[in-house]
């Protein structure tokens, strides 16, 4: 697709990029478990609904054209997209870097799961993954890292990982592909939590993995067909029907990111604040050589875990929930579930609210 587009073009014309005279301009789901056979055995498009579905060609052939790929597979979730990337790249004998500031249930999984089969498994955060990387067989880099808002520069890991041979894997959930694009940077992979910002209504589970690599997006749609980790006909169709606002969406929730991480900094209640797109940010000098958008997240610390409850407690706007990138503004309180981070850490999931509102808002219940 064009460069000269901008972001909500991108996103409509992937949702339907090749128009087809008497066709639906929105179609619908294709709900089917079984396909008619043909006497021309091996011709079908689709034969049986854990093997295919015409919905989920459309909805991937949409993420691949916004993150520059020339494949994408849908999972079940962001979670069965990742576990299956993982699950092929990184066989016994070989060693396996995953973000020590990340997500943690994917540092459970490297340990819980591959360990066990002769997987080394390393954890590095995102200052330490270019040391560890330079005797890795696999990185999972995720930038910027949740909750913490570090960005990886993917230039310079993915330069390590080509001069060791290593594959390099990103987890792009956070910045989405209009805020990032990996495999230009170098990745090999993509993987991405479609639950967030790209379905963005929290009502469905979803996840991808986008790449150019043809063997290694045949051994993932392999790895796929056999554990079954599909995504349902239904909810692909719901993704595929929120791509088409995604350009809007992320637009408002980085413009209310940023209202709100500027707002926060010199706020007296709030101890510290980040957000990667925020001149003085530790992450910006490396967001700004890679990001064209900073995303819809800001974690700031207040006093104590009390604090955070309060700040929902007296906001007329804001929600108490985990994930994120819900039109929804969002704040989780991270020790919760515990991520190594003090009490009063809180991870803000910014809206589609008008900025003003919200800023207002969430300024008011502060001092409240």
């Amino acid at each position: 697709m064009s460069d000269r587009y901008g972001d909500s073009t991108r996103a409509v014309k992937a949702v339907n990029s090749q128009p087809v005279p008497g066709e639906p301009v929105g179609p619908g789901p294709v709900m089917a478990s079984a396909f008619h056979l043909s006497d021309d055995e091996g011709s079908e498009p689709n034969t049986y609904g854990r093997a295919g579905n015409p919905t989920w060609c459309q909805l991937e052939a949409a993420l691949a054209e916004l993150e520059g790929a020339t494949t994408a597979l849908s999972f079940g979730s962001g979670m069965a997209a990742i576990t299956a990337a993982l699950r092929v790249t990184a066989k016994a004998g070989s060693v396996l870097v995953v973000p020590a500031d990340g997500y943690y249930q994917v540092r459970r999984f490297a340990a819980e799961s591959l360990a066990p089969l002769g997987v080394t498994v390393r954890e590095a955060n995102a200052d330490q993954i270019y040391e560890a990387a330079g005797s890795a067989d696999v990185v999972l880099a995720e930038t910027p890292t949740n909750p913490a808002l570090d960005v990886v520069d993917l230039h310079r890991l993915a330069e390590i990982c080509r001069e060791r041979g290593a594959r390099l894997l990103v987890d792009n959930t956070t910045p989405t592909p209009l805020g990032q694009q990996p495999l230009s940077l170098g990745a090999d992979l993509v993987v991405a939590s479609a639950t967030k910002a790209l379905a963005g209504h929290s009502d469905l589970l979803a996840g991808y993995v986008a790449g150019s690599h043809p063997e290694l997006m045949a051994l993932l749609e392999r790895e796929r067909l056999l554990s079954g980790a599909i995504l349902g006909s239904f909810e692909a169709w719901l993704v595929l029907r929120s791509l088409g606002s995604l350009g809007l969406r992320f637009e408002r929730q980085c413009q209310n990111a940023m209202a709100l991480a500027g707002a926060f900094r010199h706020h007296p209640k709030v101890r510290s604040v980040r957000y990667p797109g925020l001149p003085g940010d530790p992450s910006y000098p490396a967001a700004v050589g890679q990001m064209r958008r900073f995303g819809g997240l800001v974690s700031i610390e207040l006093p104590d875990a009390a604090a955070v409850h309060a700040l929902v407690r007296r906001s007329e706007l804001l929600v108490a929930a985990t994930s994120f990138g819900g039109i929804h503004t969002s704040v989780d309180r991270r020790a919760r579930w515990g991520d190594p981070v003090p009490d009063g850490f809180a991870r803000i999931s910014a809206g589609i609210e008008d900025t003003d509102d919200l800023v207002s808002d969430i300024l008011a219940a502060l001092d409240g």
